[in-house]
């Protein structure tokens, strides 16, 4: 099965692809474009060898393989002479581009923020909100921390909160963690860290999913103070180097999306969350019923306007909502894919939206 990981590590040879094949896409031969494969229904998506021009994707690392996975299909089943590029800089980052205008397509795997909202009013960007995926937010260690298999969100707190800042060791945390209502008993084992930084949707979902804000302002913090992470661990946009720092330390702490973290196999440790109901741990069942507590919706957002001036855009979006997309793409890269009704719900506000 291809998978996220492997994704990330071949974009550049899909962009390379894809803009071969732009350059390619004028010829008179007929071999470029064709009937949209068996698999996209449900968008009403045709092949067109008249279909040219640029997309620009931007945004969250996580959901980049999707999306990746999604054009090259579209290169291969619908349109050959679009170059669609993909960026992976993170969602925050991405929306700053987004909202600017500067890009087609937002890859997010957060909501879009109020702040975030407001900048794309004020620069008169529209748009469609699409979810596309879910994801569980999984937290790992290295198969050598046999001292570690489950935490509750107090531990999470305790370990990487913002009152956590100079632990260097697990056991550290054992006082704090038995103040906001963890379990505590760590490991006398040095803590390194390796996580996303805050240009990422992943540390944003993180934090709200793990109760941070309520924890911390109970505590005492201001809003912004406890809505952050420690301001010493390792903070990478890079999923692979968060793995890569799971492997290479005996009782490293870190987090990323499902699929990167499946992909690794036995290499990291994936510890169960207890949200209140017992440890569970992250699978594909515990992430679509919304069990593992770290589970989450991944989006992306579409500019009205450039739907409205580019008919390849509008067929690329099309592809992406249809069942190769959300049904073959999704899991295919190791994701969740949605149930009936949000897939139908997806579809929805894509034929509302760019019609309005």
């Amino acid at each position: 099965m291809r998978n996220a990981r492997k994704w990330l590590t071949v974009i550049a040879a899909v962009t390379s692809l894809t803009l071969v094949a732009a350059a390619c896409g004028g010829d008179d031969d007929g071999s470029d474009g064709g009937e949209t494969g068996s698999g996209a229904t449900g968008s009403g998506v045709t092949g067109s060898e008249e279909l040219s021009g640029t997309i620009t994707v931007s945004g969250s690392s996580t959901v980049q393989p999707i999306t990746n996975l999604v054009a090259e299909l579209f290169n291969q089943e619908v349109a050959a002479g679009v170059a669609i590029t993909v960026d992976g800089p993170g969602t925050s980052d991405g929306f700053v581009l987004f909202c600017d205008g500067e890009t087609d397509v937002q890859d997010a795997s957060r909501a879009i923020s109020e702040e975030e909202i407001a900048t794309c009013g004020e620069n008169g960007i529209e748009y469609v909100e699409l979810e596309v995926a879910f994801d569980g937010i999984t937290v790992m260690t290295n198969p050598a921390n046999d001292a570690v298999g489950c935490l509750n969100t107090g531990d999470l707190y305790a370990l990487m909160g913002p009152e956590s800042e100079g632990f260097t060791s697990w056991s550290d945390a054992n006082a704090l963690a038995a103040e906001v209502g963890g379990t505590g008993n760590f490991p006398d084992a040095p803590l390194e860290i390796t996580a996303p930084g805050e240009e990422s949707g992943t540390y944003d979902a993180f934090l709200d999913l793990a109760g941070f804000e309520d924890i911390g302002v109970e505590r005492g913090l201001s809003e912004d103070e406890a809505a952050a992470m420690r301001k010493d661990y390792q903070a990478s946009p890079d999923d692979n180097v968060i793995i890569s720092a799971m492997e290479g330390t005996p009782t490293a702490l870190g987090y990323v999306g499902f699929a990167f973290a499946e992909e690794a196999g036995d290499a990291v440790k994936e510890i169960a969350i207890d949200g209140g109901s017992g440890c569970v741990e992250p699978s594909r069942e515990t992430i679509a019923d919304a069990s593992y507590p770290l589970s989450r919706s991944l989006y992306i957002y579409v500019n009205k306007a450039k739907v409205a001036e580019s008919p390849a855009l509008e067929a690329f979006i099309d592809f992406y909502v249809s069942d190769t997309g959300l049904l073959t793409a999704v899991p295919e890269v190791g994701y969740v894919e949605l149930p009936a009704d949000r897939i139908d719900a997806t579809r929805a506000a894509w034929e509302s939206g760019k019609a309005a």
